[in-house]
């Protein structure tokens, strides 16, 4: 079979295996394909207040920072409760409960929730880890039919849309040595769930969606310290499993788990931004100070000087960029920055100003959060719930900054999109926000409602870590390349990050990276 061949039978088995999801559906982490790019028929929303084009609010069972993710007229987002909400008082451990909560997104009621008890013993809330993300960190997946989540040492489930719990298959109980947890969210691929159990079990595992069953797993210590989750890049020879670690880029097997192909990309012992695929093209954002990577998927081996297209110096923090046009939007510490897509050059920063109220700042941020575009559109939320909108299709354009409620919420999670609605999810809430007529006149002057010094310790502020947070230098959950540390191999172990309260590593001694896989052609 000639490569194009090969391409071909991927772009037919993508399209049968997506053939129950709607195009307008948000199926996943950052949208259909992992971009966090779509466009719609529908007009999308613009501007909006507590009072205006905001549809409907509900109170969610417990807190979360993941994104809520459509499927047809259902709305899926994950939640945890009984422990660990206050950060001075957390509670019983044993009183942990993970959420996941079906809603109707017409109208904003609950279908059904389902609580399962969380296996122990669980990383505690204290730290400079878990109290900044807590415990519902990975977004759902679906295909349209069923629905499935990771909830860590919990394991990986999956559910029907009538809330019928199906399979549940344990990943691991281990701990990293921070005990900052694990936040990468499962993808879906062909009859494959394929999850990240980094801190569980530094592992890449591939189950049988209809079974739960093991297809395969690959162990190796690369993965530690991984938040980012994976995105499948289709080259002529099939598609790539693509993954950011820790100072290198990896392109997998999905077939089995094996490694395709790798590129070095600079000193760093944390990987948390997700990998961004815009064609063949690969980019990894790091957090600051530690620069960016575009790797040309494919190739065999280490392709770090065949394929690697450019490295930038230019960082995110903890939010995941978006590719769009030729250009990549990043944003760290308010700050958006843009840097043309071929070169890796920047054009230019823009301070994201105006809103209602400070984000939170410190050395951590309030970036968490990752932007999307829609029909030409940014979306960035940032911590304290300040929605920016720009127009991105030509010269870049602020168009608004909302504000979504009048409570105090701290906002984390990225938005999803769908059917001309925008759905928001805070620590307390999930928000609906349509397009439509908007009177400025009518507003009240906005009034600071930041979060309190326990709901920004919830989200990370102060330097704390995250799903995208960060401590010292690098990132949790989006600071990508992270800290530029000593010891280890290539800048692994210590570090500038300064982190406090390692404990003993009892892992088992796993290879550095999975083996390298004798069976592709790349």
């Amino acid at each position: 079979m000639t490569g194009f061949q090969r391409y071909l039978v991927v772009l037919l088995t993508l399209a049968i295996s997506d053939s129950l999801v709607d195009a307008e559906d948000w199926i996943r982490f950052r949208g259909p394909n992992g971009s966090g790019v779509v466009n719609s028929d529908e007009s999308v929303p613009v501007q909006w207040s507590p009072t205006q084009n905001v549809k409907w609010k509900l109170a969610l069972p417990g807190a979360g920072v993941s994104s809520p993710i459509v499927v047809g007229d259902r709305v899926f987002v994950t939640c945890y409760s009984g422990y660990g909400l206050d950060r001075a008082n957390p509670g019983d451990i044993n009183d942990l409960k993970r959420h996941l909560v079906c809603v109707d997104a017409k109208s904003g009621e609950m279908i059904w929730e389902k609580s399962i008890d969380a296996v122990q013993p669980e990383d505690p809330y204290t730290g400079a880890g878990v109290p900044s993300h807590g415990y519902a960190s990975h977004s759902p997946v679906s295909d349209g039919e069923n629905v499935y989540v990771f909830f860590g040492k919990t394991g990986a489930f999956a559910f029907d849309f009538d809330g019928n719990q199906l399979w549940h298959t344990p990943l691991g109980t281990e701990s990293d040595p921070h005990r900052w947890g694990s936040a990468s969210s499962p993808i879906l691929l062909d009859d494959k769930v394929i999850v990240t159990a980094s801190s569980e079990s530094q592992a890449l595992v591939a189950l049988d969606k209809s079974t739960g069953k093991e297809i395969w797993r690959q162990e190796a210590k690369g993965l530690d310290n991984v938040w980012g989750t994976p995105a499948l890049a289709k080259t002529e020879n099939g598609v790539d499993l693509v993954v950011g670690v820790a100072g290198e880029v990896w392109g997998i097997n999905p077939e089995n788990g094996k490694l395709r192909w790798y590129a070095l990309a600079g000193e760093s012992d944390q990987a948390s931004t997700s990998a961004v695929v815009d064609k063949d093209v690969v980019i990894v954002v790091g957090g600051r100070g530690s620069g960016s990577i575009a790797v040309r998927a494919g190739g065999a081996g280490d392709v770090t000087d065949s394929h690697v297209a450019w490295n930038g110096s230019e960082s995110g923090r903890f939010a995941t960029p978006v590719a769009y046009n030729g250009t990549v939007y990043m944003i760290a510490n308010d700050v958006l920055t843009r840097t043309d897509e071929e070169s890796g050059e920047m054009v230019d920063r823009i301070r994201l100003s105006g809103g209602s109220g400070s984000s939170g700042g410190g050395r951590g941020g309030s970036d968490y959060a990752s932007p999307i575009v829609v029909n030409g559109k940014l979306y960035y939320i940032k911590g304290n719930g300040d929605m920016f909108v720009f127009d991105v299709q030509d010269e870049l354009k602020q168009l608004a900054v909302n504000r979504t409620t009048t409570e105090t919420e701290s906002f984390s999670g990225s938005p999803a999109y769908s059917d001309g609605k925008l759905f928001i999810r805070s620590n307390k809430h999930l928000y609906c926000v349509v397009a439509g007529p908007f009177d400025d006149s009518s507003e009240p002057a906005p009034a600071d409602v930041t979060a309190d010094s326990n709901e920004m310790a919830q989200r990370g502020d102060r330097g704390r870590g995250g799903p995208g947070g960060g401590f010292g230098r690098g990132g949790f959950g989006g600071g990508g390349f992270g800290n530029r540390g000593g010891g280890g191999d290539r800048g692994r172990g210590g570090g500038r990050g300064g982190f406090g309260g390692q404990q003993e590593d009892n892992r088992p001694d796993r290879p550095q990276r999975p083996p390298l896989d004798d069976t592709s052609s790349n």
